[in-house]
This record gives structure tokens, C-alpha cells and sequence, in this order.
């Protein structure tokens, strides 16, 4: 009696692998579409956020990338307060130097009351730049006075900055708040360790009303982006970037395009390392008082010294 053959065992295994091939491909392919719907519903939710940025900066060419130094992309960072006439002043003047290949940031942040040789107009304090020929000039002036190529600028309206925080941080960012503070800042802050909202954050970098002035205002503001960029690092920020970057598009004027700008956007937030570095121009025993009748109440830098510190400084020396 001949042996009865039951058929070929294997197709049938293959097709089971095929058919749970195909469930996870869709369940992959409809969490691929879920995640893209998520992030398009927060981005517009950001931007329904957000007032529109009534900032004209006006236009702007930054400086050729170095070969030498193609990971390190130099950014302006302008925080702009309008005086009510509709024209603004930049009273935080920040360069933020990333170093993508070494993963590190420094930033260097300059007072605003130096007294600036603007291109193009009489010389003035160097927030006036940006109020004198918009963002072209204020990069003009700081690349010209000391010797700091910028590529790329970022410019954000003082009012919204809360929005920013607050879309960014919805349980606030900790500061440790070294004394009470409230003159001329909208809020009251105590001393100590708090978790700070963006008005408070916003009062927090703005108060000067103590000894050290517009001193301690810039320490402070580099005390507030090192705090961002500490806890921008925590899981929760990756799920809330849609949204961050939606926000951002509504209140930041910027040369970086809406794609360029999310995915700088991104890799800022979620880049690892140290705290940024930071150092203020002018560095200590550089500079004097001066009054003007144009100008009013400036301080006068040593601009050779003041360059070689910048330099120092960005090329892996310490801050001074």
C-alpha cells in the first residue's frame, strides 16, 4: 500500500509569516500615519496658539560658512522690546555658537549699552542698531566691532516670549531665584528654587532694579537658556516639538526656513552634552563709563581685548 502524502507543510508556514508580515506592516504603517496626524494637529495648534509676530526685521545676509569650521553654525539671538512708537530696541544680544560635530554650545552675550560703531549712522549704544536698520545692521555692528562671523539670526517680540515658555515648559522651568524681586518686572518673585511660568521667567531675565544692573540682567538671561536647554533635554519635549515648532513659526522672525527651522528646532532641543557655556562682552577690566548727549550713560570697551577674548573663548578656552 503506497504512503499518502499529506501536501507541502512549509508553503503554509510561509504564508502565516506572510499574513503576520502584513499585520505589522499595516500597524506600522497606521502608526506612521497616526504620529504624522499627532504632530500636524499640534503644529497648527501652536500656531492658533500664538499672535501673529508684527516684527519686521527687515532683510538679511548672513556670513559664508568657514571650511575649517563647517559643524559651527554661529545665530543671533535678539530679544526686541517696542517702545511704543512701533520701532524696537534689542535689549538681549546674544550669539549662540553650535558646534554640531563636538555637540557643545557657547553663547556670548553682549551688554546692550556698549558703545557701538553702527555702520552707517553716528555711533550709538548697540541696542540701537536694530532700531536704527533692522537685523543686517545689528549683525553688521557686532561682526564688525569684534570680529564674530554670524550665520544665521533669531529674533523674538519680548511679549511673546510667554507663549513660547509656556507652549514649551506647561509645568515651568526651574530657577533658582537668588533674592525677591519684583520692581518693574509685572510679577513678584521670592528667593529660592521655583518652578517659573513664562511671565515669571520673562520678569526673572528682565530685572536690573539691584547693584549690579544690566550686569546681573545678562547673567540671569544666561541663567534662563541654560535652565531651557537643561530640561529641554527630558522625554516630554520630543512629544510637545510639533507644537514648540508651530508656536515658534508665529512669534520668531528668522532666515531659516519653516523646514530648516524644525529640524534645527529639534536637534537643539534633543542634543546632549554639557550646559551651554557662557561669557559677557565686555569681559571684566575691559571697559569704562562714558557719557554722551546722543547717546546718554554707555560703556566704552577695549575692542582688541574684547576680540581676543570672544575668540578665545569660542575656539575651547574658558570665559573670562
Amino acid at each position: 500500500m503506497a504512503e499518502h502524502y499529506e501536501g507541502p507543510h512549509p508553503k503554509r508556514r510561509r504564508r502565516r509569516r506572510l499574513r503576520k508580515g502584513r499585520v505589522l506592516l499595516t500597524c506600522l504603517l497606521v502608526a506612521f500615519i497616526g504620529a504624522g496626524l499627532f504632530a500636524s494637529y499640534q503644529y497648527m495648534a501652536g500656531k492658533r496658539a500664538a499672535a501673529k509676530n508684527a516684527i519686521e526685521p527687515g532683510s538679511f545676509e548672513g556670513d559664508l560658512q568657514d571650511p575649517a569650521a563647517s559643524s559651527v553654525e554661529n545665530y543671533l539671538l535678539l530679544g526686541a522690546d517696542d517702545d511704543g512708537s512701533g520701532r524696537s530696541r534689542t535689549d538681549t544680544i546674544m550669539v549662540l555658537s553650535w558646534d554640531k560635530q563636538a555637540k557643545t554650545m557657547k553663547l556670548v552675550s553682549f551688554m546692550r549699552d556698549i558703545y557701538a560703531d553702527i555702520p552707517g549712522f553716528k555711533s550709538y549704544k548697540l541696542n540701537t542698531a536694530y532700531y536704527l536698520g533692522g537685523v543686517q545692521t545689528a549683525k553688521d555692528t557686532i561682526t564688525g566691532m569684534f570680529d564674530l562671523p554670524i550665520h544665521h539670526y533669531a529674533i523674538v517680540d519680548f511679549d511673546n516670549f510667554e507663549t513660547i515658555a509656556d507652549a514649551a515648559f506647561p509645568d515651568g522651568v526651574e530657577i533658582d531665584v537668588e533674592k525677591e524681586m519684583s520692581e518693574k518686572i509685572g510679577v513678584s518673585l521670592m528667593a529660592g528654587t521655583h518652578q517659573l511660568n513664562g511671565k515669571e521667567l520673562l520678569g526673572y531675565a528682565r530685572f536690573r532694579a539691584d547693584a549690579e544692573g544690566d550686569f546681573g540682567r545678562v547673567r540671569r538671561q544666561q541663567q534662563v537658556l541654560t535652565a531651557v536647554k537643561r530640561q529641554a533635554r527630558t522625554p516630554g519635549m520630543l512629544v510637545r516639538a510639533p507644537k514648540i515648532a508651530g508656536v515658534l513659526s508665529q512669534t520668531i522672525q528668522t532666515d531659516l526656513t519653516s523646514k530648516e527651522e524644525l529640524s534645527r528646532i529639534v536637534s537643539l532641543l534633543v542634543s546632549g552634552g554639557a550646559d551651554i557655556e557662557t561669557m559677557t562682552v565686555p569681559v571684566k577690566g575691559s571697559y569704562s563709563f562714558a557719557d554722551y548727549s546722543h547717546a546718554g550713560s554707555v560703556i566704552e570697551v577695549n575692542l582688541e581685548e574684547n576680540r581676543q577674548a570672544v575668540r578665545a573663548f569660542l575656539d575651547g578656552g574658558p570665559a573670562r
